[in-house]
């Protein structure tokens, strides 16, 4: 099977590896020694410098796929610029502002934000001026560990037979999220994102 990128793909492959040579592998030491020195609790600066070259660059919020907010790239064509932002430095995906958690919660946020939720927290997070993160917890669980996600599914025989999944989680440090759980009417169980300043 041949497969080539398309030359739209292959202009953004050719402008963030001259971006990643002039400004991201240059900083990495830099970024390096402002983790180690600073606050862990504010932005790097080096981080917040690049953003706006970046963005300037039209290499921004390009993760959002067919949205108003993104490029429109469908993810064959976002997979190998994520190849190259993930080639050595963890910030670059922070300073095109394609990295986790935020990105998705930023696809949460579009697709079933409400107005006042998008105006709120969507158009910060897409400015890249604020960040985002994701908690949970198991109630009878110490800690956090990939095996510790469970759910359960139980089909109940009544006049309408339905199926309905279980899911809890409790509150970590102000934040709560879980899955709602509902009867199965033909509608797929929607994830439920709790926002809290």
């Amino acid at each position: 099977m041949h497969f080539e990128h398309s030359p739209k793909v292959k202009d953004l492959q050719r402008r963030f590896v001259a971006f990643m040579r002039e400004h991201i592998y240059p900083n990495e030491a830099t970024f390096h020694r402002q983790i180690a020195e600073g606050d862990r609790w504010q932005p790097t600066a080096i981080v917040e410098e690049l953003k706006p070259k970046a963005r300037a660059a039209g290499l921004w919020n390009l993760f959002l796929p067919d949205s108003e907010y993104g490029a429109g790239l469908t993810n064959v064509e976002y997979a190998p610029l994520c190849e190259i932002m993930g080639r050595v430095s963890p910030f670059a995906p922070e300073v095109f502002n394609c990295s986790a958690p935020d990105t998705g919660n930023m696809e949460v946020l579009v697709r079933y934000g409400t107005e006042t939720q998008r105006k709120q927290w969507l158009e910060p997070l897409l400015a890249g001026t604020i960040r985002s993160c994701f908690a949970m917890k198991r109630p009878c669980m110490q800690g956090f560990a990939k095996h510790s996600i469970y759910a359960a599914a139980r089909l109940r025989a009544n006049l309408r037979p339905t199926t309905m999944l279980s899911h809890r989680s409790v509150p970590v440090r102000e934040t709560e999220i879980g899955l709602q759980t509902v009867p199965n009417r033909g509608q797929i169980p929607k994830p439920v994102q709790t926002i809290h300043p």
